[in-house]
């Protein structure tokens, strides 16, 4: 197969950090205010500016509080996690390296006796409609390592009794989320909206609220995941400076700048519509390379649970299969690095733990034409690489 010509213009495809959105230069931090403290009014007034964005773009109900919190979005799930759990049973679904983690948390950090866990291997999802609302319930909404998403809300009783956290980075906008079948949500600004990374997002619903002000855990929190306190006449209530930009410790002004330029453009490009569209074509571009080629596939056999921004793919040529693991993982990794080289994509190897594979992501920022340029590079890749093995078996 002769090599392609035409090259991706930014051959950014991490699934995290990810692509900066077009045009993105230095330029774009100018404004970003330096060498103060964040708690002054004029950078306070920034803080708030990202919480209310955000609340514009994606649509959170008015009555959701929204904070930026320390450490991504782990730092956000932590805080929720050791926060709100163990007032009642937890249903834990997990389906891919971050759900396993929380997983972990759950039983053997927070060391929680009644844990129900619905598990699925990479490339699967488990049967949601087993879970049961009225315990609380913790799930990834979009699997980055698997590619695989839940379909819909649909699953999520309306008259729950126990609340739904949801890990949601890869996913808040790339899908019209639910969020009145949602009571914890979080992300970070480096996925979708192609921001900075360190700095988490923490949705609660009013139910989330009322939790935090009525149940207090067994266990102590440290001060970073403290989301309540003592009121004068002895109650606990939310600290709510912490929803009005008061952040828990001190944030980036770089990074709260950048994430203010990336909502601008969210909003330029058509608002929460237009960058869900963006991702879908991204994915449907991949789709149609799939669908003719004969050697890749997507690692989900489902199509309803395909993810549109991390695109996970595994190989399905039949001489690949008949290669140990070891040469599997050594051929994709030699893959990723090749094109890696050639400057056409970064970072497209498959996560560590995942099954060997590829991973594109194909979130708002990347642009349709560096996907479809992105492609003839993998398949001259894994061609070339077959042909020195046969060449050298020979």
């Amino acid at each position: 197969m002769n090599k392609p010509t035409a090259k991706p213009n930014v051959p950014m495809f991490s699934s995290g950090p990810c692509a900066k959105r077009p045009g993105w230069t230095l330029d774009a931090l100018k404004g970003a205010l330096l060498g103060r403290s964040h708690r002054a009014g004029p950078l306070k007034k920034k803080l708030q500016a990202v919480i209310e964005n955000h609340r514009k773009v994606l649509g959170i109900p008015a009555d959701y509080k929204i904070g930026i919190v320390p450490a991504s979005d782990t730092g956000a799930v932590e805080m929720a996690l050791w926060s709100l759990l163990g007032e009642r049973g937890v249903d834990l679904v997990a389906w891919e390296s971050f759900g396993q983690e929380w997983l972990k948390d759950v039983t053997s950090q927070l060391k929680l006796k009644d844990v129900r866990e619905f598990t699925a291997d990479y490339g699967q999802i488990p049967d949601l409609t087993q879970v049961d609302c009225n315990r609380d319930v913790v799930f990834t909404w979009n699997g980055t390592t698997s590619g695989v998403r839940v379909p819909n809300g649909d699953w999520i009783a309306a008259d729950r009794q126990g609340l739904t956290i949801c890990d949601a980075t890869s996913a808040v906008f790339a899908y019209d989320m639910p969020w009145d079948k949602l009571d914890v949500i979080t992300w970070s600004w480096q996925k979708v909206l192609g921001g900075e990374a360190a700095h988490g997002m923490l949705v609660l619903s009013p139910r989330a609220v009322a939790r935090l002000e009525s149940y207090k855990p067994a266990w102590p929190l440290p001060k970073i995941f403290r989301m309540t306190k003592k009121d004068k006449d002895g109650s606990i209530k939310l600290q709510a400076d912490i929803f009005e930009g008061a952040t828990i410790n001190t944030p980036s002004m770089l990074c709260v700048e950048d994430c203010l330029d990336a909502l601008q453009w969210a909003e330029g490009v058509g608002g929460l519509q237009g960058v869900i569209k963006r991702c879908a074509a991204n994915q449907n571009t991949v789709a149609a390379w799939v669908a003719k080629s004969d050697w890749i596939d997507f690692l989900p056999a489902d199509a309803a649970i395909r993810s549109n921004t991390s695109v996970c793919l595994k190989v399905k040529d039949a001489w690949f299969a008949g290669q140990p693991k070891d040469a599997q993982e050594a051929l994709l990794k030699s893959l990723a690095k090749m094109l890696d080289d050639e400057k056409v994509a970064h970072d497209i190897g498959s996560y560590r733990d995942a099954p060997a594979g590829l991973r594109i992501w194909c979130g708002a920022t990347v642009e349709q034409a560096d996907v479809a340029a992105l492609l003839p590079w993998i398949d001259w890749a894994y061609a070339s690489l077959k042909a020195e093995a046969a060449k050298q078996a020979a």
